[in-house]
């Protein structure tokens, strides 16, 4: 069966596929960190805002960095705590720092992006209590960054969507902070690779199923922790109670059925749910300097800036 796939990211596997890209599960951590360093620094820079600023919040493990981003207008603002994607291994807000301005100025949030451990060097869970760390300080110390401690999001793409979603089962179960809306953006809900997409969408797309394996034996490479749902957020025994969620899935991900399931299961919980599938489009093309990912991002956007606005 033929797939139809938008025009720019034919365009963009071509060229990664011409200069010989092997894929992230044929690196060691390191270069795979350089290698997505190098990929974001071709990445057109995002708005210019009021505000930027890098400093450190206390953490389980020691100082957590983070960057701060101010929008315009009169404070107190919403706040977004975002956590990039990597598959936990590679990432930090550098790399997502275009997004994140375009999210602070669409939104008029303001925006703390927190650079949390990263496996294998700091395997599962401590890229979520350093998450949750950084929810439990801004909902204590709103007021250090401009924010209302009463509209908080969580946010993130891929494994930073994985972190946003546990960070919000976490929340619930320990009776806060309280979390206003979750934006999960081709979130990673479930290491189980039997769904359709992984077969689907192996190879030729970007992110692999190979590399899933890589990311998931790095973060956790005992399976039997997979199972927890601080690890695969898909497998909690209800998700009732949880934040109202904007969830973004995209056709040729190997992501996609996961995605798909944990905005059904929210919506099954009584949670209101949106989920945006797009067709066409790979795993994270929504962060991506791509016509279809910044349109897919003002959509998403705008659902916060409603939510919370």
């Amino acid at each position: 069966m033929a797939v139809t796939i938008d025009p720019e990211v034919k365009a963009m596997l071509a060229q990664l596929e011409e200069a010989g890209f092997p894929g992230i599960a044929a690196m060691d951590p390191p270069a795979a960190r350089a290698f997505a360093s190098s990929l974001m620094a071709e990445a057109p820079p995002g708005p210019e805002l009021p505000r930027v600023e890098d400093r450190t919040i206390p953490g389980p493990a020691g100082e957590i960095p983070v960057r701060v981003y101010t929008p315009e207008g009169e404070a107190p603002f919403p706040v977004v705590v975002f956590f990039h994607g990597g598959g936990w291994v590679v990432g930090n807000p550098e790399m997502s720092d275009p997004f994140v301005r375009s999210l602070v100025k669409e939104t008029g949030c303001v925006a703390v992006s927190v650079d949390y451990r990263l496996a294998p060097e700091h395997r599962f869970p401590a890229a979520v209590d350093d998450c949750y760390a950084a929810l439990e300080w801004v909902a204590a110390n709103a007021a250090e960054v401009d924010g209302d401690p009463e509209r908080i999001v969580v946010a993130g793409d891929s494994a930073g969507g994985n972190l946003a979603a546990v960070v919000a089962l976490r929340a619930r179960d320990r009776g806060g902070p309280r979390i206003s809306y979750q934006l999960l953006l081709c979130p990673v809900t479930d290491s189980d690779f039997s769904r359709p997409s992984y077969e689907e969408n192996a190879t030729g797309y970007f992110l692999s199923t190979e590399d899933m394996h890589w990311f998931w034996g790095h973060y956790v490479p005992d399976e039997s922790q997979r199972a927890s749902a601080e690890a695969s957020p898909l497998r909690a025994e209800s998700l009732a109670g949880l934040p109202p969620a904007y969830v973004i899935t995209a056709d040729l991900d190997p992501l996609r059925d996961e995605g798909i399931e944990y905005a059904r299961k929210l919506e099954e919980a009584g949670v209101p749910v949106t989920h945006r599938a797009y067709g066409g489009v790979i795993h994270d093309f929504c962060i991506m300097p791509l016509t279809c990912g910044v349109e897919a991002a003002q959509e998403a956007f705008a659902a916060v800036r409603s939510a919370v606005g």
